[in-house]
């Protein structure tokens, strides 16, 4: 089993920035494909970047294309999401997951951090 918690949320002006974390627990973390996710009132949870077990190959959706990055430290079981140039519709809970097998889709994920509230103002 994994656990994950995320940290690092918080409330930013836009143009701002804010580094996410997500300590994971399990001696197979290293293994993992590990996603951000994210969830505005009223919208459907939504793959934000993705990252490989070992590092070499991210996703991210188009509109965080150039702001954020997705990073892991597979010796300190944790990986991050960096965000630049935070905007408005970048409010939402993210979440971190993980999943044994690469996928972007949430709903395959096994793994699921509780969420941190980020919240940009405009």
């Amino acid at each position: 089993q994994v656990q994950l918690i995320e940290s690092g949320g918080g409330l930013v002006q836009a143009g701002g920035s804010l580094r996410l974390s997500c300590a994971a627990s399990g001696r197979t973390f290293s293994t993992y494909t590990m996603g951000w996710f994210r969830q505005a009132p009223g919208k459907e949870r939504e793959i934000v970047a993705s990252i490989n077990w070992n590092g070499d190959s991210t996703y991210y959706r188009d509109s965080v294309k150039g702001r954020f990055t997705i990073s892991r430290d597979n010796a300190k079981n944790t990986v991050y999401l960096q965000m630049n140039s935070l905007k408005p519709e970048d409010t939402a809970v993210y979440y971190c997951a993980a999943n044994k097998v690469a996928t972007i889709t949430a709903s395959m994920y096994d793994y699921w951090g509780q969420g941190t509230q980020v919240t940009v103002s405009s």
